[in-house]
Protein backbone atom coordinates (compact mmCIF):
# COMPACT_ATOMS: atom_id res chain seq x y z
CA UNK A 1 0.00 0.00 0.00
CA UNK A 2 2.85 2.40 -0.71
CA UNK A 3 1.44 5.15 -2.99
CA UNK A 4 -1.16 5.70 0.22
CA UNK A 5 1.43 6.09 2.88
CA UNK A 6 3.51 8.13 0.01
CA UNK A 7 0.03 10.06 -0.71
CA UNK A 8 -0.73 10.58 3.27
CA UNK A 9 2.96 11.28 4.55
CA UNK A 10 3.34 8.35 6.51
CA UNK A 11 6.91 7.69 8.27
CA UNK A 12 7.01 4.12 10.31
CA UNK A 13 9.89 3.04 12.44
CA UNK A 14 9.11 -0.40 12.04
CA UNK A 15 6.51 -2.85 11.12
CA UNK A 16 4.89 -3.34 13.95
CA UNK A 17 3.97 0.91 13.26
CA UNK A 18 2.59 -0.41 10.08
CA UNK A 19 0.71 -2.77 11.21
CA UNK A 20 -0.49 -0.51 14.13
CA UNK A 21 -1.57 2.21 11.15
CA UNK A 22 -2.83 -0.54 9.23
CA UNK A 23 -5.36 -2.08 11.48
CA UNK A 24 -6.63 1.32 12.30
CA UNK A 25 -8.25 1.83 8.61
CA UNK A 26 -11.82 1.19 9.13
CA UNK A 27 -12.83 -2.47 7.96
CA UNK A 28 -14.54 -1.51 4.85
CA UNK A 29 -12.05 1.00 3.61
CA UNK A 30 -8.97 -1.48 4.93
CA UNK A 31 -10.50 -4.45 2.80
CA UNK A 32 -11.61 -3.05 -0.49
CA UNK A 33 -8.49 -0.83 -0.58
CA UNK A 34 -6.40 -3.86 0.21
CA UNK A 35 -8.08 -6.21 -2.82
CA UNK A 36 -8.00 -3.46 -5.20
CA UNK A 37 -3.85 -2.99 -4.55
CA UNK A 38 -3.15 -6.87 -4.17
CA UNK A 39 -5.16 -7.47 -7.31
CA UNK A 40 -2.84 -4.60 -9.11
CA UNK A 41 0.47 -6.43 -8.04
CA UNK A 42 -0.74 -9.61 -9.01
CA UNK A 43 -1.26 -8.08 -12.37
CA UNK A 44 1.84 -6.63 -12.79
CA UNK A 45 3.39 -10.08 -11.31
CA UNK A 46 1.52 -11.80 -14.77
CA UNK A 47 -0.21 -13.72 -11.76
CA UNK A 48 -3.86 -12.71 -13.16
CA UNK A 49 -4.93 -11.92 -16.47
CA UNK A 50 -7.26 -8.64 -16.63
CA UNK A 51 -9.38 -10.13 -19.86
CA UNK A 52 -10.48 -13.11 -17.07
CA UNK A 53 -11.55 -10.08 -14.72
CA UNK A 54 -13.74 -7.58 -16.75
CA UNK A 55 -17.29 -7.60 -17.03
CA UNK A 56 -18.82 -10.06 -19.62
CA UNK A 57 -22.28 -11.02 -19.07
CA UNK A 58 -22.66 -13.87 -21.53
CA UNK A 59 -19.07 -15.65 -19.94
CA UNK A 60 -21.13 -14.87 -16.01
CA UNK A 61 -24.06 -16.60 -17.66
CA UNK A 62 -21.61 -19.58 -18.71
CA UNK A 63 -20.36 -19.95 -15.10
CA UNK A 64 -17.04 -17.54 -14.73
CA UNK A 65 -19.33 -15.07 -11.86
CA UNK A 66 -16.18 -13.78 -10.48
CA UNK A 67 -16.48 -11.29 -13.12
CA UNK A 68 -19.10 -9.92 -11.08
CA UNK A 69 -16.45 -9.19 -8.11
CA UNK A 70 -13.45 -8.19 -10.26
CA UNK A 71 -14.85 -5.85 -11.91
CA UNK A 72 -14.82 -3.58 -9.23
CA UNK A 73 -11.36 -3.67 -7.89
CA UNK A 74 -9.46 -3.32 -11.23
CA UNK A 75 -8.27 0.00 -11.90
CA UNK A 76 -5.69 -1.10 -14.28
CA UNK A 77 -1.64 -1.17 -14.08
CA UNK A 78 0.55 0.81 -11.59
CA UNK A 79 0.25 4.42 -13.07
CA UNK A 80 -0.66 8.03 -12.27
CA UNK A 81 -4.44 7.14 -13.03
CA UNK A 82 -4.39 3.99 -11.06
CA UNK A 83 -2.82 6.33 -7.81
CA UNK A 84 -5.54 8.53 -8.71
CA UNK A 85 -8.40 6.25 -8.62
CA UNK A 86 -6.52 4.84 -5.03
CA UNK A 87 -6.33 8.26 -3.59
CA UNK A 88 -9.82 9.03 -3.87
CA UNK A 89 -10.86 5.40 -3.22
CA UNK A 90 -9.26 5.31 -0.02
CA UNK A 91 -9.79 8.92 1.12
CA UNK A 92 -13.49 9.11 0.65
CA UNK A 93 -14.41 5.63 1.67
CA UNK A 94 -12.33 6.16 4.82
CA UNK A 95 -14.57 9.39 4.97
CA UNK A 96 -17.57 7.74 4.68
CA UNK A 97 -16.88 5.13 7.50
CA UNK A 98 -15.55 8.02 9.58
CA UNK A 99 -18.09 10.13 9.48
CA UNK A 100 -21.90 9.49 8.70
CA UNK A 101 -21.26 5.70 8.94
CA UNK A 102 -19.38 5.81 11.82
CA UNK A 103 -20.21 2.65 13.62
CA UNK A 104 -22.22 1.64 10.74
CA UNK A 105 -19.39 -0.04 8.75
CA UNK A 106 -22.28 -2.39 7.80
CA UNK A 107 -24.30 -0.11 6.12
CA UNK A 108 -21.61 1.52 4.09
CA UNK A 109 -20.59 -2.20 2.96
CA UNK A 110 -24.33 -2.30 2.35
CA UNK A 111 -24.55 0.89 0.13
CA UNK A 112 -21.74 -0.11 -1.79
CA UNK A 113 -23.17 -3.76 -2.59
CA UNK A 114 -26.75 -1.91 -3.79
CA UNK A 115 -24.64 0.81 -6.05
CA UNK A 116 -22.64 -2.09 -7.46
CA UNK A 117 -25.91 -3.85 -8.14
CA UNK A 118 -27.34 -1.39 -9.78
CA UNK A 119 -24.00 -0.49 -12.03
CA UNK A 120 -23.62 -4.78 -12.58
CA UNK A 121 -27.76 -4.24 -14.14
CA UNK A 122 -27.42 -1.12 -16.13
CA UNK A 123 -24.12 -1.00 -17.98
CA UNK A 124 -25.23 -4.35 -20.22
CA UNK A 125 -28.16 -2.81 -20.81
CA UNK A 126 -26.21 -0.08 -22.01
CA UNK A 127 -23.84 -2.05 -24.23
CA UNK A 128 -27.50 -4.33 -25.74
CA UNK A 129 -28.71 -1.18 -27.04
CA UNK A 130 -25.48 0.47 -28.42
CA UNK A 131 -25.96 3.94 -26.37
CA UNK A 132 -22.47 4.09 -25.63
CA UNK A 133 -18.78 1.88 -25.57
CA UNK A 134 -18.85 -1.15 -23.97
CA UNK A 135 -17.51 -0.70 -19.90
CA UNK A 136 -15.62 -3.14 -18.78
CA UNK A 137 -14.31 -2.27 -15.19
CA UNK A 138 -16.75 -0.73 -12.50
CA UNK A 139 -14.47 0.11 -9.98
CA UNK A 140 -14.04 3.88 -11.27
CA UNK A 141 -18.05 4.41 -11.39
CA UNK A 142 -17.95 2.68 -7.90
CA UNK A 143 -15.53 5.26 -6.39
CA UNK A 144 -17.19 8.22 -7.88
CA UNK A 145 -20.50 6.80 -6.39
CA UNK A 146 -19.28 7.17 -2.82
CA UNK A 147 -17.29 10.55 -3.88
CA UNK A 148 -20.91 11.49 -4.63
CA UNK A 149 -22.40 10.32 -1.61
CA UNK A 150 -19.72 12.22 0.76
CA UNK A 151 -20.12 15.57 -1.16
CA UNK A 152 -24.02 15.69 -0.73
CA UNK A 153 -23.42 15.35 2.72
CA UNK A 154 -20.86 18.04 3.09
CA UNK A 155 -22.80 20.78 1.23
CA UNK A 156 -20.43 23.23 3.43
CA UNK A 157 -16.76 22.20 2.52
CA UNK A 158 -14.46 24.12 0.49
CA UNK A 159 -12.59 22.07 -2.22
CA UNK A 160 -10.01 23.96 -4.11
CA UNK A 161 -8.63 23.06 -7.61
CA UNK A 162 -4.80 24.10 -8.17
CA UNK A 163 -5.24 26.96 -5.72
CA UNK A 164 -7.67 28.88 -7.76
CA UNK A 165 -10.62 27.29 -8.68
CA UNK A 166 -13.10 26.98 -5.30
CA UNK A 167 -15.90 24.99 -5.27
CA UNK A 168 -18.42 23.44 -2.55
CA UNK A 169 -18.48 19.99 -1.75
CA UNK A 170 -21.12 19.13 -3.94
CA UNK A 171 -19.79 20.33 -7.36
CA UNK A 172 -16.73 17.91 -6.67
CA UNK A 173 -18.04 15.08 -8.63
CA UNK A 174 -18.74 16.95 -11.53
CA UNK A 175 -15.70 18.49 -11.39
CA UNK A 176 -13.75 15.14 -11.70
CA UNK A 177 -15.98 14.29 -14.74
CA UNK A 178 -15.20 17.69 -16.26
CA UNK A 179 -11.12 16.97 -15.55
CA UNK A 180 -11.72 13.00 -17.35
CA UNK A 181 -13.09 14.63 -20.32
CA UNK A 182 -10.42 16.99 -20.73
CA UNK A 183 -7.64 14.36 -20.18
CA UNK A 184 -9.61 12.19 -22.92
CA UNK A 185 -11.68 9.79 -20.26
CA UNK A 186 -14.59 8.09 -21.31
CA UNK A 187 -17.77 10.11 -19.63
CA UNK A 188 -19.86 7.05 -19.03
CA UNK A 189 -17.94 6.03 -15.58
CA UNK A 190 -18.30 9.27 -13.68
CA UNK A 191 -21.67 9.60 -15.15
CA UNK A 192 -22.59 5.95 -13.95
CA UNK A 193 -21.16 6.73 -10.32
CA UNK A 194 -23.11 10.07 -10.42
CA UNK A 195 -26.02 8.37 -11.09
CA UNK A 196 -25.71 5.27 -8.34
CA UNK A 197 -24.47 7.43 -6.04
CA UNK A 198 -27.57 9.76 -6.20
CA UNK A 199 -30.22 7.37 -6.48
CA UNK A 200 -28.67 5.91 -2.90
CA UNK A 201 -28.63 9.62 -1.57
CA UNK A 202 -31.90 10.27 -2.61
CA UNK A 203 -33.46 7.03 -1.03
CA UNK A 204 -31.83 7.55 2.10
CA UNK A 205 -31.04 11.98 2.66
CA UNK A 206 -34.40 12.75 1.48
CA UNK A 207 -36.83 10.14 0.90
CA UNK A 208 -36.39 8.92 4.51
CA UNK A 209 -35.67 11.94 6.20
CA UNK A 210 -38.53 13.51 8.46
CA UNK A 211 -41.08 15.79 7.18
CA UNK A 212 -39.39 18.68 9.88
CA UNK A 213 -35.58 18.88 8.43
CA UNK A 214 -36.96 18.92 4.94
CA UNK A 215 -37.36 15.16 3.90
CA UNK A 216 -39.90 13.48 2.58
CA UNK A 217 -41.12 11.51 5.68
CA UNK A 218 -40.83 7.81 4.35
CA UNK A 219 -39.22 4.65 5.42
CA UNK A 220 -35.36 3.68 5.05
CA UNK A 221 -35.30 1.39 2.40
CA UNK A 222 -31.50 0.82 2.01
CA UNK A 223 -30.69 -0.57 5.84
CA UNK A 224 -28.34 -3.33 6.02
CA UNK A 225 -29.44 -6.94 7.05
CA UNK A 226 -29.16 -7.58 10.36
CA UNK A 227 -26.81 -10.56 10.02
CA UNK A 228 -24.37 -8.48 8.09
CA UNK A 229 -24.61 -5.59 10.98
CA UNK A 230 -23.40 -8.90 13.66
CA UNK A 231 -20.82 -9.96 10.98
CA UNK A 232 -19.05 -6.25 10.34
CA UNK A 233 -20.21 -4.19 13.51
CA UNK A 234 -20.66 -7.02 16.21
CA UNK A 235 -24.46 -6.27 16.89
CA UNK A 236 -27.52 -5.69 14.88
CA UNK A 237 -28.73 -2.94 16.78
CA UNK A 238 -30.50 -0.07 14.65
CA UNK A 239 -30.53 2.66 17.80
CA UNK A 240 -27.22 4.38 16.75
CA UNK A 241 -29.24 5.02 13.42
CA UNK A 242 -32.44 6.15 14.48
CA UNK A 243 -31.12 8.09 16.92
CA UNK A 244 -29.62 10.21 14.60
CA UNK A 245 -32.18 10.23 12.38
CA UNK A 246 -35.17 11.67 14.74
CA UNK A 247 -32.33 15.01 15.37
CA UNK A 248 -32.36 15.52 11.98
CA UNK A 249 -28.81 14.56 11.64
CA UNK A 250 -26.51 11.52 11.04
CA UNK A 251 -26.68 10.32 7.29
CA UNK A 252 -27.07 14.49 6.64
CA UNK A 253 -23.91 15.54 6.88
CA UNK A 254 -20.41 14.63 8.04
CA UNK A 255 -18.74 17.80 8.62
CA UNK A 256 -20.25 21.60 8.52
CA UNK A 257 -18.20 24.60 7.27
CA UNK A 258 -14.25 23.19 7.06
CA UNK A 259 -12.11 23.50 4.52
CA UNK A 260 -9.64 21.43 3.21
CA UNK A 261 -8.14 18.55 4.10
CA UNK A 262 -9.42 18.85 7.42
CA UNK A 263 -12.62 18.49 6.54
CA UNK A 264 -11.90 15.43 3.74
CA UNK A 265 -11.71 18.29 0.83
CA UNK A 266 -8.51 18.08 -1.16
CA UNK A 267 -6.28 20.97 -2.28
CA UNK A 268 -5.02 20.07 -5.61
CA UNK A 269 -1.69 22.07 -5.66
Amino acid sequence: ILPILLLNKYKFANMVDFVRWFLSIPPVTRVYTSVCVITTLLLSLNVINPYQMYLHPSQVFQGEVWRLVTTFVFYGDFSIDWLFHMFFLYRYTSLLEQGSFIGRSADLCWMLLLQAIFLLIVTPILSIYEWTDPVLFLGPSLTIAMVYVWARRNPHVTMAFLGVLQFKAPLLPYVLLGLGLLLGHNPIHDTLGIIAGHIYYFLEDVYAQPVAVGGMGGPHLLLAPSLLKLVIDGNDDDDLYTDEQDDGVGVGADINDQQGDDAGGFNWH
